[in-house]
């Protein structure tokens, strides 16, 4: 039934309750007229009430709706771009002959075999994917080029075995993010929509987490930023890797950014 409908008869029986009372001057049936009056003015009050809780959740619903529309708009572009890299990376691949001869020519050309994280060729084809989506979309990209030894660096260091540094890029990064590890040994991290600042706290986080699992190593990181640094995958590559180089120049961990051109 209506809770208008509800409201009025309840207040008419309070009315009725209540001139009865003034006739006889019975104190029962005013109170019960009091009664069914706040009862009747309580009643609209409650359905409004209600309402704004259906109208909150409705607005909650459609809040939540609009953020998976988003998230999955945007799995479904990141699918788009590993799909472009993978043909783009195929396509120069010229593996005629490994396929002839049974090899999985992707599988060589995608991955680092010793920490099965992505190859240097690999890496050169998504910083030009990823560049070219930054700038259709007008966000940063970041490149963190990285390097480690055991313990603190001197004249003699010691390599560590690739899988730590490997092991604690894979625990920092986020899923968009991009690890590689190119044919020199050094590390390198595609940091999607991440400016130089948040580039510099993620090196400093995956720092944290070698020492944590495998004790002192120094770590040295090179960052570069497009646009900041460089619009070009070329050039952002070249100025990481001289901030790297200019990092390597310590003693100790150290953080070089870029200088812009």
């Amino acid at each position: 039934m209506d809770i208008r409908i509800i409201s009025l008869t309840t207040g008419l029986i309070g009315l009725a309750l209540g001139i009865g009372s003034a006739a006889v001057g019975s104190t029962a049936l005013a109170v019960l007229a009091g009664i069914a009056a706040l009862v009747a003015g309580g009643l609209p009050l409650l359905a409004a009430a209600d309402q704004r809780r259906h109208d909150d959740r409705g607005w909650e619903v459609a809040s939540q709706l609009a953020t998976t529309t988003r998230d999955l708009e945007a799995a479904r572009v990141r699918i788009t771009d590993l799909e472009q890299e993978v043909e783009s990376l195929g396509a120069g691949a010229g593996g005629g002959a490994a396929e002839a001869s049974g090899v999985d020519v992707d599988r060589v050309a995608l991955t680092d075999p010793a920490t099965d994280l992505f190859s240097e060729a690999y890496f050169h084809v998504a910083l030009e994917s990823r560049l070219a989506a930054a700038r259709r979309h007008l966000r940063p990209v970041s490149v963190a080029l990285l390097r480690s030894v055991e313990g603190p660096a001197g004249d003699t260091v010691v390599a560590p075995p690739p899988g730590r540094l490997a092991e604690a890029i894979r625990e920092t990064i986020r899923d968009a993010d991009i690890a590689c590890r190119l044919d020199d040994g050094t590390f390198a991290v595609i940091l999607e929509d991440t400016p130089e600042n948040g580039a510099v706290w993620t090196a400093e986080r995956i720092r944290r987490n070698l020492v944590s699992r495998h004790g002192s190593h120094t770590v040295w990181a090179g960052i570069a930023c497009y646009p900041a640094h460089a619009f070009s995958s070329d050039d952002l590559f070249r100025q990481a890797s001289s901030a790297l180089t200019a990092a390597q120049d310590w003693k100790q961990d150290r953080i070089e950014v870029a200088l812009s051109d």
